[in-house]
């Protein structure tokens, strides 16, 4: 499975080499009633802090979303940023580095998750289960939500500090599915582990039945796990533009963290209500506990980057050296310079 991640790597960014010599002399923002529209992909079930800063009025009336559907990762919605499909993309930081190391002209302009002490990755057995420690691993079959994202740089930095070789992790197979059905497959048998985070997750320890092996926020404490990106050249053409965003989600984060917890469920019921998408409902938002993003109002810094860096050589994702300052900026977030 380590390898077809690997080949999953290089054909991302393959394929994302081609479709930008198309996407070049692009980058200029479609405007409604004079006000720019960013295209964008969203997650079922879920409310992005896009979406939520639209909501609460943080864009100021300087931007405008619209929704092209449901991405499946962090790691093909940055590719769909960085190909022109939308305007702007996340992914966790390994991703949105390996990319960027690739030649993609990207820069990441704002951390959207990440860990705390509520809001984690975690993964999990159940209670009878005989995996203890992540030693147990080996040939086990682990449900995460996509290859080459943060669940499979989660589970190889777990076991190399615990000194087992890239070879012996080779044989811990991932398998990809979509969140949503991650706790059912385990509980069937399917897989025998399964990477949980946010609201599924806390659905899932809600159900009963399971314990964790280990979790990110052990292994790494708070930290800032994923970033929005823009195309460079979409930034050179409207500045104004990406900083209303990055403003607009900087107080969307912020405001998560100091509104009580009622209200910011009640909240985002209360979107997920009103867009009346296809097949999905709100009842899993009763488990949100925080928006898990520690720096203040999403301010990137090189670590949220070198984290990473490890596994990304270990897996022959990244070669030369890792210069994160390249590829992200805080220019554009006015409110982390406050």
């Amino acid at each position: 499975m380590r390898a077809h991640s690997r080949f999953l790597i290089g054909a991302i960014v393959a394929t994302t080499a081609a479709m930008l010599l198309t996407a070049c002399g692009g980058g200029k923002v479609r405007t409604s009633g004079g006000v720019p529209v960013l295209r964008y992909q969203g997650w079922p079930s879920q409310v992005i802090i896009p979406e939520l800063a639209e909501e609460l009025g943080f864009f100021d009336g300087k931007v405008k979303l619209e929704w092209q559907g449901n991405t499946i990762s962090g790691p093909q919605d940055i590719q769909s940023a960085a190909t022109g499909q939308v305007d702007f993309g996340g992914a966790f930081g390994g991703a949105v580095a390996k990319l960027a190391q690739s030649g993609a002209p990207i820069t990441a302009v704002v951390n959207y998750y990440g860990a705390d002490d509520k809001t984690f990755t975690g993964f999990y057995v159940p209670e009878n289960s005989a995996i203890k420690t992540p030693k147990d691993l080996l040939d086990k079959k682990i449900g995460v939500n996509t290859l080459g994202g943060q669940a499979e740089a989660d589970i190889h930095t777990a076991l190399k500090r615990v000194g087992l070789t890239d070879q012996q992790i080779k044989s811990v197979q991932l398998v990809a599915l979509p969140p949503p059905n991650t706790e059912d497959a385990l509980r069937r048998g399917q897989i025998d582990v399964a990477g949980l985070s946010g609201q599924f997750q806390q659905r899932a320890l809600a159900n009963g039945g399971l314990r964790p092996v280990f979790t990110d926020y052990e292994q790494f404490g708070p930290f800032n796990g994923g970033q929005y990106i823009f195309r460079n050249d979409f930034i050179a053409k409207n500045p104004d533009t990406v900083r209303a965003f990055v403003d607009g989600v900087a107080k969307a984060i912020e405001w998560q963290k100091t509104t009580p917890r009622e209200q910011v469920i009640a909240k985002f019921t209360a979107i997920i209500d009103k867009r009346k998408r296809s097949g999905e409902d709100a009842s899993s938002v009763k488990y949100w506990l925080s928006v898990g993003v520690p720096a203040a109002y999403g301010q990137i810094v090189d670590g949220d980057f070198v984290r990473w860096e490890d596994w990304l050589r270990d897996t022959g994702a990244i070669t030369g050296s890792l210069e994160p300052s390249k590829f992200y900026s805080n220019k554009y977030n006015s409110q982390a310079s406050k």
